[in-house]
């Protein structure tokens, strides 16, 4: 019997990414000249970002500027979740942006489910927040990765650990 072969799908953003981002962003704005006596900014607080400005305008333009940082960084932006927009204090704006790590449950229930639909070959298994997937055929497994990935799951996907 041929040795089985197995990947991981997890859904990660790199935190330091994300802090480099965020510090180049901080820069940019703090030297732009539309950003003068603006009291916009962005701080990481764990695993979310909270971004603060005058008015929904500048908020957008600071979002702007944090998004285009966070491609040059390879963050993928999928893994930002945009809460609504609050008013704070001293007629200010305040948006809060979780950072997703891990799949959800109920994604990958529907993730674990489509393997078993489309390869009979292909064994999935539910580990906490990834999805392990096990194969004789590495053929296989590349299909899996490949389906997996034309599917728009609403967070990103990685391919870890493939043995």
């Amino acid at each position: 019997m041929a040795k089985e072969s197995s990947f991981d799908v997890v859904s990660r953003a790199d935190i330091n990414e994300v802090r480099n981002a965020v510090n180049m962003a901080q820069k940019e704005i703090a030297t732009r000249y539309d950003f003068k006596k603006s009291v916009s900014s962005i701080t990481l607080e764990s695993e979310a970002l909270v971004l603060v400005s005058d008015d929904d305008g500048k908020l957008k333009q600071v979002v702007d500027v944090l998004e285009e940082k966070l491609v040059r960084r390879k963050v993928p932006l999928k893994a930002l979740q945009y809460g609504k927009v609050e008013e704070a204090l001293g007629g200010t704006v305040r948006q809060r942006v979780p950072i997703a790590q891990g799949i959800p449950d109920d994604k990958i229930k529907a993730m674990n489910k489509l393997l078993r639909q489309r390869f009979k070959k292909v064994k999935s298994q539910i580990q906490g927040d990834t999805l392990r997937v096990f194969s004789a055929s590495k053929d296989q497994l590349q299909a899996a990765m490949a389906a997996l990935s034309e599917e728009d799951w609403g967070i990103p996907l990685q391919f870890v650990n493939y043995r």
